[in-house]
């Protein structure tokens, strides 16, 4: 038997199908497989999509969560130095309160008192008015009560030390002396 010579065409033909898939050759798969897969790559997909979704929105509150915690972090910073100097404040307060000979002391120390105020009052401290106001317990102090009929019930009657806000939120609440109904006039009342 005579060999026949192997052409261009034969040799392509030969390497093509060295080529073809398994898949191809082998018998095609049923359509129920493939929508089976595809629905499970199409559900995975959705699970992923869904993860990444989620994780996106974490890291996004994540952030603002961060950036709040820091503006009030900076706006709150200078809190404990106000309150070391309330004390200083107070002290000047006292010191004006008494009489001095001499006039020129007298009025360095209002002028001192008043740049180290008005200083505070810039960066965020304000005074609570207690003075004659209802007891509040969450803004006064009660060191003393009084019995007194010159004034309503639970009324503040004097300030031993000043509170103040800083910001808004309460830095130091005010010491006072709050007034309470006579006892014999309660007595009778709850006969």
């Amino acid at each position: 038997m005579s060999k026949k010579p192997r052409t261009a065409e034969d040799s392509m033909v030969e390497e093509n199908t060295d080529q073809v898939p398994e898949s191809v050759s082998a018998d095609p798969p049923d359509a129920a497989a493939l929508a089976a897969e595809r629905d499970q790559w199409t559900a995975e997909r959705a699970e992923l999509q869904d993860r990444f979704l989620r994780a996106q929105a974490e890291f996004q509150n994540f952030r603002k969560r961060a950036e709040k915690e820091r503006l009030e972090f900076t706006e709150y910073a200078s809190t404990e130095a106000v309150r070391a100097l309330l004390p200083v404040l107070d002290d000047f307060e006292r010191a004006l309160k008494t009489e001095s000979a001499d006039r020129e002391f007298q009025k360095g120390m209002e002028l001192i008192h008043q740049r180290l105020y008005d200083s505070l009052k810039r960066l965020g401290l304000e005074p609570l008015e207690a003075m004659g106001q209802p007891f509040d317990p969450h803004t006064h102090h009660a060191v003393e009560m009084a019995e007194t009929e010159s004034a309503p019930d639970h009324t503040v009657l004097d300030v031993y030390q000043k509170g103040y806000n800083f910001k808004g939120r309460l830095l130091r609440p005010a010491m006072v002396k709050v007034a309470v109904a006579p006892a014999a006039k309660e007595q009778g009342e709850n006969k």
